[in-house]
C-alpha cells in the first residue's frame, strides 16, 4: 500500500452546521466495515469523470460520518490525531459524489470532485506521479495519474503539439490545420457509416477510434480540453434535452 496523502491543517474548517448536508451520499453500513486496531480504514479518493486516481488517506467512523454530513472530504490526521478537513486551507476541497467499499470491507473508495485539480499537497493534480528509478518532485508539471484511454490520448496529442517530433502524424494535423484535421474527420466519419452499414463489429471499433482521435486532434488545435465534453456529457445525462 502506498503512503497516505500528507495532511493540511484544519484551520479555518467549516462547522457542519454552516454545510448543507449531502441527501444524495449514503454512508455504507458501519457494522460491515474493517476498521484495523486503531479504528482507521484506508481511503482512496478517484477523479469522477476520467477515473484518475487522485490520492490515498485514512478514515475513521467520524471523519466517514461527517464526509457524509457535508458531502466533502474528511480524513483523520495520524500524525495530529484529528479530524482533516481535505482543502480547508489550501482550497482543493473534495466534494464525493459516491462512497463504495471493497469486496473485504477493509478499503474505501471516494469518487470525488477535486477543487483545483489539485489533490497533492506538492500542488500535483495527484500523489501518484512516482514512475520509474527517478522519482519526480512533484508540483504543477508532475506526470499526469493513470486515467482512461481517451484522456490518457488527449495528453498525448496535447503534449506533441507542445513538443513536436519529426515524422509525427498529430504534427502534421496541427500544421495543416482545420482544413486537413477536418477533412480527417469528415472522411473517417464517412467510413465509420459504412462500417456500421455493413454491420462489422471489428471495422465499427477501428474507424469509431479514428474518428476519436482526429475529433481530439481538434479539440487540442482549438485549445478545447476532452475534460470539458466528459463534463458537457454529465451534465446531458443528469439534464437530458428534449427528445
Amino acid at each position: 500500500m502506498t503512503h497516505p496523502a500528507a495532511p493540511e491543517p484544519d484551520h479555518g474548517a467549516l462547522p457542519v452546521t454552516s454545510v448543507a448536508t449531502n441527501q444524495h451520499l449514503q454512508c455504507p453500513p458501519l457494522e460491515r466495515l474493517r476498521f484495523d486496531d486503531a479504528g482507521l480504514i484506508p481511503a482512496i479518493a478517484q477523479d469522477w469523470l476520467d477515473g484518475a486516481v487522485l490520492m490515498v488517506a485514512w478514515m475513521n467512523q467520524a471523519s466517514l460520518e461527517r464526509t457524509v454530513a457535508t458531502g466533502e472530504a474528511h480524513y483523520w490526521s495520524r500524525s495530529r490525531q484529528e479530524l482533516w478537513h481535505k482543502g480547508a486551507t489550501s482550497g482543493h476541497r473534495q466534494r464525493v459524489r459516491q462512497l463504495r467499499y471493497d469486496c473485504d470491507q477493509d478499503v474505501l473508495l471516494l469518487t470525488v470532485e477535486q477543487a483545483g485539480n489539485v489533490a497533492c499537497h506538492t500542488g500535483a493534480r495527484s500523489c501518484f506521479y512516482g514512475c520509474g528509478a527517478h522519482p519526480s518532485a512533484g508540483g504543477p508539471h508532475a506526470p499526469a495519474p493513470p486515467a482512461d484511454a481517451a484522456s490518457e490520448l488527449y495528453q498525448l496529442i496535447v503534449q506533441r503539439r507542445r513538443q513536436p517530433e519529426v515524422g509525427s502524424y498529430t504534427n502534421a494535423l496541427f500544421r495543416g490545420g482545420d482544413n486537413r484535421i477536418l477533412k480527417k474527420i469528415g472522411e473517417e466519419s464517412a467510413e465509420l457509416v459504412m462500417a456500421c452499414k455493413d454491420d462489422d463489429a471489428n471495422a465499427i471499433s477501428a474507424e469509431a477510434a479514428d474518428v476519436l482521435y482526429h475529433m481530439l486532434v481538434a479539440l487540442a488545435h482549438h485549445g478545447v480540453s476532452w475534460r470539458q465534453v466528459l463534463l458537457e456529457l454529465a451534465q446531458r445525462r443528469h439534464h437530458p434535452r428534449p427528445s
